[in-house]
Formats: structure tokens, C-alpha cells, sequence
């Protein structure tokens, strides 16, 4: 079960050649990261909340991705962006948050996704692009929920939201170096603060816990091991969406039963991959699972305390 609370319609205009193109897509974190689970494999039920006419488009955008589509009706508009690709470099035209959820419809979603939740075998939580959408709370109450009554939650999150969602100690939580520096759960970007960091996420509830490094390898706590994960090196067309393409495939492979190192090292290859491309939480399974055998996950020897 991925839950998107807040999808978006995406626009993005571009020029390959000596013609203009216009492409329309549903997006946000929680789309694309259901985009990566179905490209390796994994069925999906979505849970989302469509509103307004921007919600009138995302509808049959997002049922011709694959997924088993739930969604609450919203009383108001769904969010969405234009991003001009036509000079190699996105350009922001226009971006919408959407309206808030009211609290029944809130309560309505929280319903929904409870009950897929706990049908299924992996819950991932993904958040709004715009912190106005949807209360924190109700991300502290459904991984608390689900997890309590038996279901594994992989969470993607930042800010309100990461505080919110460890009251349900998820079994992985992914967070980038930046979200960590901006949320002052890091003082500075060097490993061992980056380290100290995810030894207090964990303590205060995630189970294995992976922070990426844009262009240095991520590092991950698993049990009590600290790894670096290095993965291959590739030339980005579009970095955008590789955490997700990572977070996505780690939740699969946990959802197929792998353990969790093998599920980092999965992510990390799909992470890797996803930069290569111009779709967003795209990815062959072959490539991927090619990748996956260059993946090391390398023990972080830190300097002995003097």
C-alpha cells in the first residue's frame, strides 16, 4: 500500500529537437515511488486523496499507471506544477499545493488506508509536496496503528511528518542529508554527525534507518552495523526522483520477503539508475537487478575517541 495524500498533476515542457513538446503526468513523491514498485514487479494499491478539476485529470492519469487506485473525493483542488525542461534545467512556472483536507475528509483517507494497510504486505508512506495539505498527526496515528496491529511501514519523510511517523517504529526509514540539516537533526554534513543522526532517529523508533548524499554514497544503519552503500557512478540526465526510485525498491524487495541489506543494495541500484533517465521512478528490472550485484555495502570504521 503506498499513501499519497496529495498527488499532482505535473506539466513539463520540452524541446528535444526543433519541435516543442508538452508532456502531462500524475506525479509527487508517493506516485513515483508507486511507479518504481510496479516496474519491479510489486502490485500496488494506492490511497489518495482527488479534488477539483486538476483531480478530474489525475483520476484516469493515475489508473493508466497500474495501480489499484482508492481515493477520497476532495472538497477542494488537488495540487499540480508547470516546469519548462526547454533550456536542459527545470524552470518553474507555476506550482499549486492544493487545498487543504478537511478533517472528515482526513478521517476519510486515514480509513481508507488503514484497511489497504493492513492488507498488505509493505505500507509506504510518502508525504504532500506542500506541508499545508494534511496534518503530521495523522502520520503519527496510521504508523502507529498499522504497526501495532502487525503491518510493516517504510517511510520517506521529512520535517512534522519524520517526527510524526517514528511513534509507529517503522521498519526503514529513508531521509536525505539535506532534510536532516534542515529539519537541525544534523549539525553539518559530515559522516559522523550524518551517523549520530540516524543513532537518534533510531533510538527514537525507526527500525534500519538510510540517508542519501546526492553524489556521496549513502549510509545506512542496519542493526547495528553502520555501511556505507556505494554504489556505481552514473551521468545524471535528471537527478530528481532518485531517493524515491531508492526507497521504492527497498520497500519491494522487503515486500518479497529479502532481508534488509539485500533491499538497501536493491535501492541504491535503483537509485542509481533512475538519474539516467528522463521519467521519474522509472527503471528496467533487469537493469536494475544488474546494478544490484555492484552495490558494497562498506562498514564505516570511525576514528577510535581519544
Amino acid at each position: 500500500m503506498v499513501f499519497a495524500p496529495a498527488p499532482q498533476l505535473t506539466v513539463t515542457i520540452e524541446q528535444p529537437a526543433d519541435h516543442v513538446e508538452i508532456h502531462v503526468h500524475p506525479g509527487g513523491q508517493g506516485l513515483w515511488q508507486a511507479r518504481m514498485l510496479l516496474c519491479l514487479g510489486v502490485p500496488v494499491v494506492f490511497c489518495t486523496s482527488l479534488g477539483g478539476e486538476l483531480g478530474q485529470v489525475l483520476r484516469p492519469l493515475i489508473e493508466a499507471e497500474g495501480v489499484d487506485l482508492r481515493a477520497v473525493e476532495r472538497g477542494g483542488t488537488s495540487g499540480g506544477y508547470v516546469h519548462d525542461r526547454r533550456a536542459g534545467h527545470r524552470e518553474e512556472l507555476a506550482d499549486v499545493a492544493g487545498h487543504p483536507l478537511s478533517r472528515h475528509e482526513m478521517d476519510e483517507l486515514y480509513d481508507l488506508a488503514l484497511a489497504e494497510g493492513l492488507r498488505s504486505s509493505i505500507c509506504l508512506l510518502s508525504g504532500p509536496s506542500d506541508a499545508s495539505v494534511i496534518a503530521p498527526d495523522l502520520y503519527r496515528r496510521l504508523s502507529a496503528d498499522l504497526t501495532g496491529n502487525g503491518a510493516r511501514v517504510v517511510a520517506d519523510l521529512s520535517g512534522g511528518y519524520l517526527d510524526a511517523v517514528l511513534a509507529g517504529r517503522p521498519t526503514l526509514l529513508k531521509v536525505s542529508h539535506e532534510e536532516l540539516l534542515e529539519d537541525g537533526r544534523a549539525a553539518d554534513a559530515t559522516e559522523e554527525a550524518l551517523l549520530g543522526a540516524m543513532r537518534r532517529l533510531r533510538a527514537d523508533g525507526a527500525g534500519a534507518v538510510v540517508v542519501s548524499r546526492a553524489d556521496h554514497p549513502a549510509l545506512a544503519l542496519l542493526d547495528d552495523e553502520e555501511v556505507r552503500v556505494v554504489a556505481p557512478r552514473m551521468e545524471a540526465v535528471d537527478p530528481r526522483g532518485a531517493g524515491d526510485s531508492m526507497t521504492a525498491a527497498a520497500a519491494a524487495m522487503l515486500a518479497r520477503g529479502a532481508d534488509l541489506a539485500t533491499a538497501v543494495r536493491t535501492g541504491a541500484a535503483a537509485g542509481a539508475l533512475n538519474v539516467t533517465r528522463h521519467g521519474l521512478g522509472t527503471g528496467r528490472a533487469d537493469a536494475i537487478a544488474t546494478l544490484t550485484e555492484r552495490v558494497r555495502l562498506e562498514p564505516v570504521r570511525r576514528r577510535p575517541t581519544p
